[in-house]
């Protein structure tokens, strides 16, 4: 139990470290892409979601136990969606779309939505303003799926 408490403890200190570091400003030039890069997904995911979700994307990552509330199991997205990947629900569970959706229990990726951000076209045909990292995110999501 006191292991789990200092690797939480350990944890936080780590991401509140991240909070005072200078972050680039966003290129807000608008960039037309449909797809993301899943090679470039997989840094982030690397770096933002394995502590939670695991290296294979499963929901068992090393903090997974101590959540209130389990990770999803990434690899499963498409199958539980009728088999098509739900890429608008990732995105808005990650990035929430200011103004369109409420933030879920997902941690703050400020630093690495902060990037340029690229035109993506809804499956509805909306044009969304959206960061190019969150779409190289859910690329590399779309690449697990089972």
């Amino acid at each position: 139990m006191t292991y789990k408490i200092l690797a939480i403890g350990a944890a936080l200190l780590v991401l509140a470290a991240c909070d005072g570091l200078p972050v680039a400003k966003a290129d807000k030039t608008p960039v037309v892409s449909s797809a993301g890069d899943a090679a470039a997904g997989k840094a982030i995911f690397d770096s933002y979601c394995v502590t939670c979700h695991g290296k294979g994307g499963q929901g068992d990552g090393p903090l997974s136990q101590d959540l209130p509330t389990a990770p999803a199991d990434l690899t499963m997205l498409s199958e539980v969606n009728d088999g098509a990947f739900p890429s608008e629900r990732v995105m808005a569970q990650i990035y929430g779309y200011p103004g369109r959706y409420h933030r879920g229990l997902m941690p703050e990726f400020g630093p690495m939505l902060d990037g340029p951000m690229v035109e993506w076209t809804s499956p509805e045909g909306e044009k969304l303003m959206t960061p190019k990292a969150l779409l190289d995110l859910v690329s590399y999501l779309q690449s697990l799926q089972q």
